[in-house]
């Protein structure tokens, strides 16, 4: 009875660890990119049964052999998320207080969730130059109007199908633009940030559509190389935030650095997991910061629980003269390139509603 049931498990935890390293643009694959952490702690466990359970023989040595492949990709992918990692983001010697420092709170608050004292006071203790929230309908836009007496400048697009946005800032915003880059329903925010000394930083704020099994990630992976194609051409350092619905450590969000040369202040850092907040064991890294490499970090951490399924970000970079990074996420080749430009030729063909807007009725 066991060795089958071992076998079973094994092959099924083989088989979401590499369709994952496909190019193919579908919630099928795509979600398997999510529990690398979880598949990695279930394969360890699988080896040390394997090994008390079942005799020594060829089909237990090939079984601990698939096992530990897994663990190996696994690991190889993960272990960039740990301080044995080499850093992305690079740190800064400036304090808080520097003129040309700042601090950038990001929350998904999640539409029905109506806890609104927990992020307004969350808000408050913290004191971000900016803030940006996600899923924010007409009724989170009304509560969190207190706020704007220290975060008087604003880009608000409230929205009762769990993609409205709203950006509040100490800073002044500047040429702020609403855009639809894929999807109808599913918009972002382009914005000059001005800081207290005069220069500006490019600021993007997204939230694309969730993988799920039974559609494809077109809308998500579509809007992600678009925004990584601005970026890289923006002639202002760009910052860009939100949740991405999709993990650090995916191919998607590779391509998305490689193709933008942003760095990501988590590698060589930690995880950050911050979805499911409601299930420990359930838990990635969805909801992200990605800097121009002018910046440097001062500080990042996963703030408490807002009664929202995301934990909120905080975020605080320091925009420096030169241009540096520690690890670098390299440059896309031509495969890389080509199958982006393939991805947006689908993407352009998109006629739907997008995923998950009645999620939260």
């Amino acid at each position: 009875m066991a060795g089958p049931l071992l076998l079973g498990v094994t092959a099924l935890m083989a088989a979401m660890t590499f369709l994952p390293l496909v190019p193919i643009a579908h919630g099928f694959i795509r979600v398997c990119d999510f529990p690398r952490l979880q598949i990695l702690g279930i394969a360890v466990v699988l080896s040390a049964l394997t090994i008390v359970l079942l005799p020594t023989s060829w089909g237990t040595l090939l079984l601990l052999g698939t096992q530990g492949s897994v663990i190996a990709v696994q690991l190889a992918i993960c272990l960039r998320f740990t301080p044995l990692w080499r850093v992305q983001s690079l740190p800064s010697d400036r304090t808080s207080d520097h003129p040309l420092t700042v601090r950038v709170l990001a929350a998904n608050v999640k539409m029905s969730n109506r806890e609104y004292s927990r992020v307004v006071q969350l808000v408050r203790e913290r004191d971000p130059h900016i803030a940006a929230f996600i899923e924010t309908d007409d009724q989170w836009l009304q509560a969190l109007g207190p706020l704007k007496e220290r975060l008087p400048f604003s880009v608000e697009l409230p929205q009762d199908n769990a993609y409205g946005l709203l950006l509040l800032s100490r800073l002044p915003l500047r040429a702020p633009q609403v855009r639809y880059l894929v999807l109808d329903q599913v918009p972002s925010i382009r914005v000059a940030v001005e800081l207290p000394d005069g220069r500006s930083f490019r600021l993007y704020v997204v939230h694309p559509e969730p993988p799920v099994p039974f559609e494809d990630t077109l809308g998500r992976d579509g809007e992600l190389i678009l925004t990584a194609y601005e970026a890289k051409s923006d002639p202002l350092p760009a910052i860009v935030t939100g949740d991405l619905n999709d993990v650090a450590w995916s191919r998607t969000t590779r391509r998305f650095q490689r193709l933008s040369g942003l760095l990501d202040p988590r590698v060589g850092r930690g995880f950050y997991n911050t979805f499911d907040a409601r299930i420990p064991l359930l838990r990635w890294p969805l909801d992200h910061l990605f800097h121009d490499p002018r910046f440097r970090l001062i500080a990042i951490e996963r703030l408490p629980d807002i009664g929202s399924d995301h934990f909120p970000m905080l975020f605080e970079l320091s925009l420096e003269n030169d241009n540096a990074a520690g690890e670098s996420p390299g440059q896309p080749d031509r495969a890389e390139v080509r199958e982006a430009e393939e991805v947006l030729d689908k993407a352009a063909e998109l006629d739907r509603k997008p995923i998950g807007t009645d999620w939260e009725g």
